[in-house]
């Protein structure tokens, strides 16, 4: 990688294209080029802006090198709402970012194509790093749902075994209790039945045998 002496600036946008779903920018800004690492959180592109490219381009728009420079990181740096962004598929894969300014009361478009990455995750990977080391607070939205969906799955999982492996536990010990008190009420039915109380029906009438024995004399 050509290296034009001068210190790299850095910046992530997280970008919402016209008619594209988001998309994260990181840019790695020189005084004479710049290196562009996007990803829709899947996907990957790079985009290697070289001296060379970034001369004839400039020269093209009758501006100097570090004026376009320049300019390019204002609008990659962050989304402006008064300009119109694209990212469209070029062909074999590759994507073309667009954006929109005005100048002297002109509208004008650049245009970068990007080549796929030849290491999508690891070229996501160093975005989400950046993004985390520089303690960037920005919201995934769905960029990221994909893999966002699998660790909330593994995450539900992990959830309904641990609840599964204490329900067992749960229920014997309140099964536990409960044969125990049903124990001791069936102790205290047991108890009071072999020593039923007295009652008027129980007591046999010696009245009523006597008479009875009287009549059969």
């Amino acid at each position: 990688m050509e290296d034009d002496g001068s210190v790299p600036r850095h910046s992530c946008l997280k970008l919402e294209p016209r008619e594209s779903q988001p998309i994260f920018v990181k840019g790695t800004w020189f005084d004479s080029r710049f290196d562009l690492s996007i990803t829709d959180g899947l996907n990957a592109w790079v985009c290697h802006a070289s001296e060379d490219a970034v001369r004839d381009r400039a020269a093209q728009w009758d501006q100097p090198v570090s004026e376009y420079v320049s300019l390019a990181e204002r609008y990659l740096g962050f989304q402006h709402s008064d300009s119109v962004y694209g990212f469209t598929d070029a062909g074999d894969g590759h994507k073309r970012l667009s954006w929109t300014f005005e100048k002297e009361g002109t509208k004008l478009e650049w245009r970068w194509k990007c080549q796929p990455s030849p290491n999508s995750k690891e070229t996501t990977a160093a975005v989400l790093d950046f993004l985390m080391d520089a303690n960037v607070g920005l919201s995934f939205l769905g960029v990221l749902n994909s893999k966002k969906a699998k660790l909330r799955e593994l995450r539900d999982k992990l959830s309904k075994q641990e609840v599964a492996g204490k329900l067992p536990q749960e229920q014997e010990e309140s099964t536990d209790k409960t044969e125990t008190y049903v124990s001791d009420d069936e102790n205290s039915e047991v108890e009071s039945l072999k020593d039923p109380p007295a009652t008027s029906k129980d007591i046999p009438s010696s009245r009523s045998r006597g008479r009875k024995r009287a009549l059969e004399k």
